[in-house]
């Protein structure tokens, strides 16, 4: 009994030793309004199946499936996550139906009735027609489980032309080819469905399935559609079309109330999806053993990486709902390359690098490095089989590239904080010269954009080369001018690495250009020298306060005032143009004056990735508590837990990784290895680098949860004293380290060291 008392009160004091389950922090509907686009369905992390509902609202695209209204469509096994521009995929999908189904290939929805229910691994819908349904998934297989009304028949209806549509009326919406679908004489079923087009505008591309019901239908039947002769059935057990006028699907009808079914996927064949289902859910397995697989994936491989012991609810609940976000794409599709061969790791899903490289991927070699240098030696094996790094991909073709070729940046990223393992350098090098040197053929031509690619590469590369900049006959020119310096920088960096000085030397030269789009002249609320549009002739007349930017024009989703800033590698000389340190604070502080531009907000928009550097930047002028100041008034009143709780598109988890590293108290500045100090939310936060390795971030004399006494009194890294306002990643993640705080009311000029690195000035 002693013993026993002992145990008792050891639990006591320390909760920690029961398991605790960090997916009960995770709001799945978090962002899934407002235009975050967030995917509440159920997933693995990285997982090739994205199991959710799709909903129908004539005139609103469902981006990831999920809306708060509309009709339910069908229930599909693939989905991106938080992306804009068009919706993609939407394939493989399971609709219930109840009592007969006259004519099941008529496009048919069911009405939703009251509010879905989710948590991770595990989601919940009901229609008005009584019937319960409840999703649960694997990597690459999910599973279904329907409760019908009593006393009724019970359907499910196989559509193989069902995809997510899209109303913008841009020329993206995705479209059915054709395909099959065959039941078998044990009544599972087998098939294909080809689609094409969605935001990359990518061709022909197939999806395979295969699924299984642990009940026997009372009737089965295969159907081909058309709009002159509705369902017809086909008394083969087989449909088949190559049209995209002709639908074809499956319709399986049962008596008993409780239906459960498997599928699984594959880019490969039926029988590879047959596999998946069979390997990953055998026949047998519990619905809930699923669920709980899945809670403790979850787990086990990303919540458990940061760990912090803050009480705060709202706060545990914002930080792991956004690593939950951030680890759904890009797909680990390992093996299930349809388009070539490969011993390497293969990823796609990548929505897109433009959103991600300023802090999204170096979180990721953070907290999965393995699954990082995964991804890195995938990009260059897309170059190596299709010439060109993507700068986004889904449906295993890259597109669209809206500015630079910012996988450069990635590479660059992972090269300077040490990523080698099992990466082929020298190839990743010639992937970044493909970039920097030739331009990419404009094939096919995007109408938004037809000047050059969209498609993967620098389409706008024969200007940069010829004269140094980017003229108007390029579309998007600014931007891709600013971008091309940062990723001119990039391959200077490997270059440097790689020890070929002579190439180092030119593309640091060339990763200033960007100086050739600054013009001293031009003028906003009092402010001289901002990045501009220019000709052969000089530069063009602009209004740096536009942000209404899209394909076709100078500036792309941003304007002059943020794209000014976009040269991080190159700060001293950006602060010397803008008039020296004391007016690089001043327009700084502008962009976050309400107002101050003639409307009722601010310059900053924090919907958006060209701006999210811009709070931290003050520490380039020896003003970090500014840059505290500014970063934390963002966080804490853009970022909340509700359905609205984003203020724009996740992107891929691009927004939740930047509230990360505001949480943690460092930003990372891309193809560097510079990190730039702020400062952190909790007491104490600790993540899991990997290798037996810890950073632990300790604060006191703060709140403990980020809201006041903010200010950075005194820094220690590894124990001893530390005045900069930066520090590196050799310094606290390449073997582990510690961080501690001393937070109070007050700035207190404690940063007086050096100012961070700016390697082309």
């Amino acid at each position: 009994m002693p013993c026993l008392s002992v145990l008792l009160v050891v639990a006591l004091l320390h909760p920690a030793v029961k398991a605790t389950d960090l997916t009960s922090y995770v709001n799945l509907f978090t962002g899934t309004q407002n235009g975050g686009n967030n995917f509440p369905g159920v997933a693995r992390p990285f997982g090739m199946v994205k199991l959710g509902p799709d909903l129908l609202n004539p005139g609103t695209d469902a981006y990831s499936g999920y809306l708060p209204t509309g009709a339910f469509s069908g229930f599909s096994m693939m989905h991106e996550q938080g992306t804009g521009g068009a919706p993609k995929y939407g394939t493989v999908a399971q609709l219930p139906l109840v009592g007969d189904v006259p004519d099941p290939l008529s496009n048919r929805t069911v009405a939703r009735a009251g509010a879905d229910e989710a948590e991770v691994g595990y989601y919940r819908a009901r229609t008005t027609d009584g019937v319960a349904v409840e999703l649960a998934a694997t990597a690459r297989a999910g599973m279904y489980r329907y409760t019908f009304p009593a006393g009724k028949t019970g359907n499910v209806l196989v559509d193989v032309s069902h995809v997510l549509p899209s109303f913008r009326g841009q020329g993206l919406g995705q479209r059915y080819k054709g395909g099959n679908l065959r039941i078998f004489a044990d009544g599972h079923y087998e098939g294909h469905g080809v689609y094409d087009n969605g935001w990359n505008r990518a061709p022909d591309w197939a999806i395979y399935f295969c699924g299984y019901f642990d009940a026997e239908p009372v009737s089965n039947a295969t159907y081909i559609g058309t709009d002159a002769q509705g369902s017809v059935r086909q008394e083969s057990g087989s449909a088949s079309s190559t049209s995209a006028s002709t639908r074809v699907g499956g319709l399986f009808a049962f008596q008993d109330e409780v239906v459960t079914s498997r599928v699984g996927i594959s880019w490969i064949s039926t029988q590879k999806a047959c596999k998946h289902v069979q390997d990953e859910i055998p026949p047998g397995t519990a619905f809930t053993a699923v669920v709980d697989a899945t809670k403790a994936e979850w787990n086990t491989t990303v919540l458990s990486k940061v760990t912090t012991t803050n009480t705060n609810n709202t706060s545990l609940e914002l930080l792991y709902t956004s690593l939950y976000f951030m680890h759904l794409i890009p797909t680990n599709q390992t093996g299930e390359n349809p388009s070539w061969t490969s011993s390497e790791p293969y990823y796609q899903d990548i929505f897109t690098y433009w959103d991600l490289f300023r802090c999204s991927t170096a979180l990721m070699q953070v907290l999965q490095p393995t699954a990082y240098e995964e991804q890195i030696r995938s990009l260059i094996d897309i170059w190596r089989f299709e010439g060109y790094l993507p700068d986004a991909r889904s449906s295993n073709y890259n597109g669209r590239t809206q500015g630079g070729s910012n996988a450069d940046n990635i590479l660059a990223d992972a090269y300077v904080k040490g990523v080698r393992g099992a990466v082929n350098w020298e190839d990743g090098y010639k992937a970044l010269v493909q970039d920097a040197e030739v331009a990419p053929p404009n094939d096919p031509i995007d109408p938004m954009a037809p000047d050059s690619s969209t498609k993967e590469g620098r389409g706008a590369l024969p200007d940069w080369l010829a004269l140094g900049f980017i003229t108007p006959k390029y579309t998007r020119a600014v931007t891709r001018a600013v971008e091309y310096a940062c990723n001119d920088f990039a391959v200077y960096q490997v270059a440097s690495g790689l020890q070929k000085q002579a190439d180092a030397e030119k593309y640091l030269n060339r990763s200033r250009n960007w100086r050739n789009h600054w013009n001293p002249e031009q003028t906003s609320l009092g402010f001289s020298g901002f990045v501009v549009p220019r000709s052969t002739s000089g530069f063009l007349e602009t209004d740096p306060l536009a942000d209404s930017g899209y394909w076709g024009d100078p500036y792309y989703e941003a304007s002059s005032w943020a794209y000014s800033w976009a040269s991080v590698h190159d700060m001293k000389e950006m602060v010397e143009r803008m008039g020296g340190e004391q007016t690089v604070v001043d327009r700084l502080n502008t962009m976050f004056t309400e107002g101050a531009s003639g409307s009722n907000g601010m310059i900053f928009d924090p919907t958006n990735e060209p701006m999210f550097n811009i709070p931290y930047l003050y520490n380039y002028v020896n003003r970090q508590d500014l840059s505290v100041a500014q970063s934390r008034k963002v966080a804490k009143k853009y970022f909340n837990t509700g359905v609205a709780g984003l203020p724009g598109n996740s992107d891929a988890g691009a927004m939740q990784t930047w509230l990360l590293w505001n949480m943690i108290g460092l930003y990372p500045i891309t193809g560097q290895t510079t990190f730039l100090i702020h400062s952190p939310w909790f007491e104490s936060l600790t993540i899991d680098l990997g290798g037996g390795k810890q950073l632990r971030v300790t604060a006191t004399g703060g709140d403990g949860n980020g809201d006041s006494k903010i200010y950075v009194q005194s820094l220690k890294v590894n124990g001893n004293p530390w005045r900069k306002n930066w520090l590196t990643w050799h310094d606290v993640f390449e073997n582990g380290g510690t961080l501690e705080f001393e937070l109070g009311e007050s700035p207190s000029g404690w940063f007086t060291g050096e100012l961070p690195p700016s390697p082309a000035s």
